[in-house]
């Protein structure tokens, strides 16, 4: 009988079993920075004086090259993100997913690996391009728009060894690309395609079934998925060529010093535990409201709800509504066209007030969380339209965080432009007026 893939929900809880050798069902944390040599003398391995490298096989000897919690995360990451992969492969494919202390640390081992004379890249977590300028200043790394022509990439050198960075979907507005489109372009001028999926988490699309190399997770989202870890991911395609790369990555991650912590590692592996359960709930959730939005804004439609969206709310974007790309969208976007959309507002006081007024939501950064979070995005973002709200749906009910909304709308639509029920907001960075002079596109 040939050997049996099992569903991603399955793989989930029962990737790791192989690596059990303690009893507990919940894995420990292991929180050791360094491991005992074997007391047999003959069982001492010298490092060799070369071809030395770490995969998941190696025997633990220092938590910066490697641990427990961090591998263990890395093993339930792969089916994950390879799909389909045989049982039998599983043991090495693993060692095509290197973990990191952040996304950015992993957007920063990316760029020290590949050392690209030119990037291209537009939009997107501006995270990514502070970490861009730090390698202009560093070694003089262009940038080119991503969506430029032919001719602009050659004005500006894009070729062999240099990388096309596409993210898809988009933050902050959750619109998607065709990733097949780009890995065409980067190819055939010898360019890697790499794919920050962050917003695109696994179960929902696989870059690597339409061209890319090198798979990009901030893990601090949909892979933490509770507001509560730090994580960053890199994945290389399922080829030699990927594995070469993604075993110097895990050497280079020696000396970046970026490895992950372990207790973030065992958070991760919680989190996976239930991974695709939170997605598919947060991406439905997500295409259920801006379906009742996109609705509500239609010229035909009328009555109570319609009028009260219709007075706040100008636009709203999310993969779901990109009705003219569903010829490839929905091929590359199987499992749901993701949590995360955007609502513009009329005015930019409108995006401002809109986050006080709502009880279900969070008004913080970041997302991928349990918890609905919206986000003035002008708060972190010093470019971005003043008028964006950025919307990361959790699991709650779909209908009663739509209730929510309409209760905010509402209020809005009265003029109340401040909070009523008396309580006083301490931060607790700053003690009062929250949080001030933060870099823009740090969260």
């Amino acid at each position: 009988m040939a050997p049996h893939t099992y569903a991603a929900s399955t793989q989930a809880i029962h990737a790791d079993d192989r690596i059990n050798i303690l009893t507990d069902v919940a894995p420990p944390i292991h929180t050791a920075t360094t491991f005992r040599y074997p007391r047999d003398v003959s069982a001492l391995q010298p490092v060799p004086a070369e071809g030395t490298f770490l995969d998941h096989q190696t025997p633990l000897i220092y938590s910066r090259l490697a641990s427990a919690n961090i591998n263990r995360l890395e093993i339930i990451l792969t089916p994950l993100i390879y799909p389909g992969v045989k049982e039998t492969d599983l043991e090495e494919r693993s060692n095509h997913v290197v973990s990191y202390s952040s996304g950015l640390s992993a957007f920063h081992a990316l760029l020290v690996n590949v050392v690209p004379k030119v990037i291209a890249i537009s939009g997107g977590y501006h995270g990514c391009h502070g970490v861009i300028g730090l390698h202009e200043k560093m070694h003089g790394l262009k940038t080119v728009d991503l969506h430029a022509d032919d001719a602009a990439w050659d004005a500006a050198g894009l070729g062999k060894g240099d990388i096309v960075h596409l993210e898809t979907p988009l933050n902050p507005t959750g619109e998607s690309f065709s990733i097949q489109h780009y890995a065409d372009r980067a190819h055939k001028r010898g360019a890697l395609l790499t794919v920050d999926s962050t917003f695109g988490p696994p179960g929902l699309q696989d870059p690597f079934q339409w061209g890319a190399d090198v798979v990009m997770h901030s893990g601090t989202k949909y892979i933490g998925g509770h507001s509560d870890m730090l994580c960053g991911i890199l994945a290389t395609s399922a080829s030699p060529e990927g594995l070469k790369r993604a075993k110097i990555l895990r050497m280079e991650r020696i000396y970046l010093g970026s490895v992950l912590g372990s207790l973030e590692g065992w958070l991760g592996v919680r989190s996976l535990r239930t991974f695709e359960l939170r997605v598919q709930r947060q991406s439905s959730n997500a295409t259920h409201l801006v379906s009742w939005l996109d609705s509500a804004l239609s010229t035909s439609s009328s009555g109570k709800e319609a009028d009260l969206v219709k007075k706040v709310v100008s636009k709203v974007t999310h993969s779901s509504l990109q009705t003219s790309d569903k010829s490839w969208l929905k091929a590359q976007m199987p499992g749901g066209f993701g949590p995360v959309f955007a609502i513009y507002t009329h005015t930019a006081k409108q995006a401002q007030n809109l986050p006080s007024h709502l009880h279900l939501f969070h008004h913080a950064t970041s997302l991928g969380g349990v918890e609905s979070l919206i986000e003035w995005r002008r708060m972190s973002d010093s470019e971005v339209d003043e008028r964006l709200l950025r919307v990361s749906i959790g699991v709650e009910h779909w209908e009663d965080l739509k209730g929510d909304l309409l209760r905010g709308f509402e209020l809005l639509a009265e003029g109340s432009e401040e909070t009523k029920d008396g309580e006083i907001t301490v931060d607790v960075q700053t003690g009062a007026d929250g949080a001030k002079g933060v870099a823009s596109g740090a969260v």
